[in-house]
């Protein structure tokens, strides 16, 4: 039998620190993962579950969207995966009886690792704040019609579709986003942010323009025969952990790799395969070379290499260039500006580094870049990716077997919600197809992403949010201006599995809908079903639960949706959401008529291990882009400068944390346990800024609007960042992230640029 869940809420500001050191990731995070997987779900219950992560007749990790290959390992998840699912398939329950005994109020008091432990939600719950005068506001269960009354209410008395905002999570699956985006447009709004706007929207941007589509190119077997892997700008050890035995099978075959960051991190320093007698035993070295990056230095960095690359004779793939590309001469008229002296500034790095780098991109054939959050979540993110696209396309390293780029998702199913119609800027050709296959007429004005949604709802313009998973509100920016946004909205809806911090901060009216996760058994009229997703590069494949649901109040996402259609659409609706609830192969048939690459779905999907999406940049060297070839780009190069006293901040995640979630209060591969509210920052710059180690500070972030927004209360931990550079998990640095602070292009959250000064706590 699983533990209890904890009773009361852990002291986080009191972080244990030992000196920071690199250990080899991998074979330490076994005991670790077995231990809290027994915790949640018990010994037979971890053996049951565990075994069908990732397999072709099992559930798709709720983690990350890292691909499998076509030969499985017995145990295919990693440390972070396996938590995930612990959590998921837990047996703790949180009853009408536990929020009988937790008004908001104190809800509103818990941390997220508090409110993550307690478990899985069992009812539907409804939550209207003052309804009893003298009372405190409580959750209280209500049946499934009545909670579909309550959305139908809110959402038919307002003045346009419109004032409605309509988020997703990664991780729903491909069937529930079709229909999700299905109902939006068919009530009438293109409103449907998604968690894409707050991380890879730079990717997609930068990558549809250049090469025509907003998606990596690369598959896993380009990774194992890639000459030269560079990961920039992500920790794979700690984010992608099944990453790391991609990179330790490529450098097995003579690959290097250069990391480019601005902290050293475990997983591409040595990686442990557990999978491997000896990997578990020797290890693998996996980085060749550290570029130990300030950050947001890196489109200077590449704008260099790529002035490099084009005067080293012969360096250049002419053919490439001449047939399949488009304003080469202004980056080559650009890129003749690259100063040394200025890139040393912007980067930190020193020449001998960047000649190294330089060395080794002309020494390969197939160059493949990597990258995440350390490159989209800046204000000049967009220009900074599309370098790296330049780089790739002067070597011909796009369409080249071995070579390409990968944006690395986090989210296990944020690309196929993208591809199933989840975006506020719908392209014209997919909603002619969509009202060609429904009959409707779907609204072509552009929607709010998730920065337009928190100022529309903070500005009056947006009155209900609808969340198809995820914690919005832990997630997003600017923290108090976000909960005061969220509480002037008429109505909030969820649609999770567990607690988090959203459910706590809410409309006038809030209900919290309780769902079927990826770990349990689906089981509708028609008999058991099982749903798709689509992982980072581009494979889609059937996902099945095989556990009893958590509780028979429970509804699928699909069902969700449906039964919320019809409510709110009524009978003059002539979308069959009855028999999209009854039958997702319904749904699928439906969708393969509408996204292209989708024909014969229900068959395809029906393989083991599914199939792989067109890609035409990769496949036949063709550019869907307004030029018909791939583009080269010449921005201005911009990093961001810092003032004296003040340091430049970024976000970032602990080892025992996925996105929001909090799985534990350590951070192993950095030394750091029992705590979150610690900021990392070099011994020189802390030395100057009178910062002694373990006393703590208040964070302040300076921003051009004037307010200022402080995280109180961190822990200084001397580390080895670049210099000039600090850094501090989120979503307790959330707060220091202005709304306005934004990515040109992509208008994403520059979470990775924070000017803070540190004040004595």
């Amino acid at each position: 039998m699983a533990t209890k869940p904890p009773t009361g809420d852990p002291v986080q500001d009191s972080p244990q620190v030992t000196p920071p050191k690199q250990a080899a990731a991998g074979l330490p995070a076994i005991g670790h993962t077995l231990r809290i997987a027994h915790q949640q779900m018990g010994m037979a219950r971890t053996a049951r579950t565990l075994l069908k992560v990732n397999q072709k007749d099992g559930f798709d990790c709720p983690g990350c969207a890292w691909p499998e290959g076509d030969k499985r390992h017995t145990a295919e998840f990693c440390e972070n995966g396996a938590k995930a699912v612990a959590e998921e398939a837990t047996l703790r329950r949180v009853t009408p009886a536990f929020f009988a005994a937790h008004p908001l109020a104190d809800l509103a008091t818990r941390s997220g690792y508090w409110l993550g432990q307690q478990g899985r939600i069992t009812e539907p719950m409804l939550l209207e704040r003052g309804a009893t005068p003298g009372d405190e506001d409580r959750y209280v269960p209500v049946s499934w019609e009545k909670a579909f009354e309550v959305i139908a209410e809110e959402l038919t008395a307002l003045d346009s579709p419109d004032e409605a905002l309509f988020y997703t999570s990664g991780r729903t699956s491909n069937e529930a986003a079709f229909l999700f985006q299905l109902f939006a447009r068919e009530f009438g709004t293109n409103n449907l942010p998604d968690c894409s706007n707050m991380c890879h929207e730079s990717s997609g941007s930068a990558l549809t323009e250049t090469i025509g589509i907003g998606k990596g190119s690369v598959s896993l077997e380009d990774l194992h025969r890639a000459d030269l892997i560079i990961v920039a700008g992500q920790n794979p050890g700690t984010n992608h952990p099944r990453m790391l035995s991609a990179l330790e099978k490529a450098k097995t075959a003579g690959a290097r790799i250069i990391s480019v960051n601005p902290l050293p991190e475990a997983g591409t320093e040595r990686f442990k395969n557990p999978q491997t007698p000896i990997g578990m035993f020797r290890g693998t070295a996996l980085t060749d070379l550290f570029l130990q990056i300030r950050i947001g230095g890196d489109q200077a960095l590449f704008r260099l290499l790529n002035k490099l690359v084009i005067e080293t004779g012969g360096a250049t793939d002419e053919a490439f260039i001449r047939e399949h590309t488009h304003g080469y001469e202004d980056l080559a008229a650009a890129a003749k500006d690259a100063d040394w002296d200025e890139t040393l500034t912007a980067t930190g790095l020193t020449r001998p580094e960047i000649e190294q780098a330089l060395a080794m991109i002309l020494a390969s054939e197939r160059t493949i870049v990597c990258w995440a959050m350390g490159l989209t979540q800046h204000k000049h993110s967009v220009a900074t990716i599309r370098e790296v696209v330049n780089l790739l396309l002067l070597r011909g390293n796009i369409g080249r077997p071995g070579a390409g780029v990968c944006p690395v998702r986090g989210h296990s199913n944020v690309q196929g919600d993208r591809t199933m119609g989840i975006f506020e800027r719908p392209a014209p050709a997919f909603l002619d197809a969509l009202d060609r296959e429904f009959g409707i007429t779907s609204p072509r004005g552009h929607g709010f992403d998730v920065v337009r949604s928190i100022q529309a709802l903070r500005d009056g313009r947006a009155k209900v949010l609808f969340a198809m998973g995820g914690n919005f509100v832990g997630a997003t920016p600017d923290t108090e201006v976000t909960e005061a946004a969220i509480r002037r909205a008429a109505l909030t809806v969820h649609v999770s599995t567990k607690l988090n911090r959203s459910h706590a901060v809410t409309g006038r009216r809030a209900l919290i809908l309780p769902t079927l996760g990826r770990t349990d058994k689906d089981v509708q009229q028609s008999g058991k079903q099982f749903v798709t997703v689509e992982d980072s590069m581009g494979m889609v494949h059937a996902s099945r639960g095989n556990l009893a649901p958590a509780s028979p109040h429970l509804l699928s996402e699909p069902a969700i949706v449906a039964r919320m259609a019809r409510a709110v659409l009524g009978p003059a609706s002539a979308t069959p959401w009855e028999e999209f609830e009854r039958d997702y192969a319904s749904i699928r048939e439906r969708i393969s008529r509408v996204v292209p690459g989708f024909e014969d779905f229900n068959a395809k999907v029906a393989r083991p291990g599914g199939f792989q999406l067109p890609h035409a940049p990769r496949d036949e060297r063709r550019f869907p882009t307004k030029t018909g070839k791939a583009n080269f780009t010449a921005a201005p190069v911009e990093y961001p400068r810092v003032p004296a006293g003040r340091l430049l901040l970024q976000t970032l995640r602990s080892h025992d944390q996925y996105n929001t979630t909090i799985y534990g209060l350590d951070d192993r591969y950095r030394g750091i346990t029992g705590g979150r509210r610690v900021v990392m920052v070099n011994p020189a710059d802390a030395a100057e800024l009178g910062l002694a180690d373990g006393s703590y500070t208040d964070l302040v972030s300076e921003w051009k609007d004037g307010v200022e927004r402080r995280a109180p209360g961190f822990r200084v931990v001397h580390y080895p960042t670049a210099r000039g550079c600090a850094a501090a998990y989120y979503p307790e640095t959330n707060v220091l992230v202005p709304l306005d602070s934004t990515a040109d292009v992509s208008n994403t959250p520059a979470s990775k640029s924070v000017v803070v000064r540190f004040e004595p706590a």
